[in-house]
């Protein structure tokens, strides 16, 4: 009986995603079909009312949806630079915004995971979540030694969702596998990375290892666990203060404090990779908590990601730009990304060397290291964007830079929604490791 029901539920999201995709692509037909008989200002406001409502609509089935499939909305949610002010706003509701479980459900769940209800636990526990996201919920409590804690509890039969949900991604993605834009090794990673994020006693040794690692960063602020209150589905942390950035930015901050966060941000960009070599990988807005004396709250550490040397080295070069003028490094950079078995002189190849090297050479100068880069500016964003998409149609899609290319792109969306003034290229040198053991040699051909 209980696969029946887990069958059932599998087939009722795909079917929901399918209406959803279905619906939109109706009324955008319409749309068009209407488009010929309006003025300017008929078309542009129902152009602009079709945005908003097929945001509401990808928002409120999204939130119903949880799991992985939210977590693209959430990242279409930070596209500030692509999307209208209220369609951004719309999607926002998607990072903390989850329908909760239902209270007697959420008891159920925790009992099931924890051996006792809530208020055996707690010397109180609201029942009712400040948050509730893709993968859980979470909590405001207080233990019985007078402590404050969050409490974040998973949701019943999550796992059975992400499964699903990646078969329906995988065929859906079928044609765009057999092309090679989407590799299956990609999509495993992503799957590997989501199911991680169900794990909360990993979730517990990040928390702890970052805590540690981090501390030399004063300005952050990253929750304490309490292991004794913790286990597989739920996991009890110290409270950490601060706002989530919509919040934030509603209370006007600043341009001096704008700055100052957006160098915190960068800072913990470039201590994580260079000198962590691990990664905080789930950088959408709900997980920063930000304070006008510029110090970050950073919480929800499900997913991790630590990197190879040889990643962290590549990653290196595409900020000091080395491999130019050494073709040895050169080769190095393209095994890394490429795998072995691709040769440096491929098209291909070349067009994302060159990509990458045109986008760090204009916005990230190395005649000007100290100049401050101005990320409000949608040139930025646009010039990440075309980017983006040479390497995505270059297939520069190596799944060892997926998710450090998704906290890359988290950071500078929240830098340009801070519309923050940050000298990037000072602080990536700050923290950048010495190049070593290969001698300057013949420039290559690119």
């Amino acid at each position: 009986m209980g696969l029946v029901n887990s069958r059932r539920k599998s087939i009722g999201r795909a079917v929901r995603l399918a209406r959803l995709g279905a619906g939109i692509a109706g009324s955008y037909l319409a749309y068009q079909l209407q488009r010929p008989f309006l003025d300017d200002r008929q078309s542009s406001a129902r152009r602009h009312a079709l945005r908003r409502k097929n945001a509401k609509q990808i928002r409120e089935d999204l939130q119903d949806l949880r799991g992985p499939i939210m977590k693209v909305g959430q990242a279409l949610s930070m596209q500030t630079h692509i999307f209208d002010a209220d369609v951004v706003e719309e999607l926002a509701g998607l990072q903390m915004q989850a329908p909760p479980m239902h209270p007697a459900l959420m008891r159920a769940q925790f009992k099931s995971a924890f051996g006792q209800y809530p208020e055996e636990v707690f010397r109180s526990f609201e029942p009712e979540p400040f948050a509730a996201a893709s993968l859980g919920q979470v909590h405001w409590a207080v233990t019985k030694r007078g402590e404050e804690v969050a409490v974040k509890v998973q949701y019943p039969a999550i796992l059975e969702a992400i499964e699903s949900d990646f078969k329906m991604l995988r065929a859906a993605g079928f044609a765009a596998r057999l092309t090679g834009h989407l590799q299956e090794s990609v999509v495993r990673e992503a799957e590997r990375g989501i199911l991680e994020e169900t794990d909360y006693v990993k979730e517990a040794r990040n928390l702890q290892y970052f805590k540690e690692h981090l501390a030399p960063l004063t300005f952050m602020r990253v929750p304490k666990v309490h292991r004794e209150l913790s286990c597989g589905q739920v996991l009890t942390m110290s409270r950490v203060r601060g706002l989530r950035l919509q919040e934030f930015l509603k209370t006007n901050p600043a341009q001096e404090v704008r700055d100052k966060i957006g160098v915190g941000l960068t800072r913990l960009f470039f201590f994580q990779l260079f000198r962590v070599q691990a990664l905080h990988a789930d950088p959408h807005p709900g997980n920063y908590l930000f304070n006008h004396d510029g110090s970050i709250g950073l919480v929800d550490f499900g997913c991790v990601k630590y990197l190879k040397p040889e990643v962290v080295r590549c990653y290196a070069q595409f900020w000091s730009r080395e491999w130019v003028h050494d073709a040895a490094l050169y080769a190095e950079i393209i095994r890394v990304v490429f795998g072995p078995n691709v040769s440096p002189n491929e098209p291909r190849v070349r067009r994302c060397m060159n990509g990458i090297r045109r986008f760090y050479d204009e916005f990230h100068p190395l005649t000007e290291p100290t100049a401050a880069l101005e990320l409000a500016d949608p040139k930025f964003m646009d010039g990440l964007n075309e980017l983006a998409k040479t390497l995505f149609k270059n297939k520069f899609l190596s799944p060892e830079f997926l998710f450090l290319s998704r906290a890359e792109s988290g950071m500078c969306n929240l830098l340009h929604a801070l519309k923050a003034r940050v000298p990037t290229t000072q602080i990536a040198r700050e923290w950048m490791p010495p190049i070593s053991g290969i001698k300057k040699r013949t420039r290559p051909q690119l």
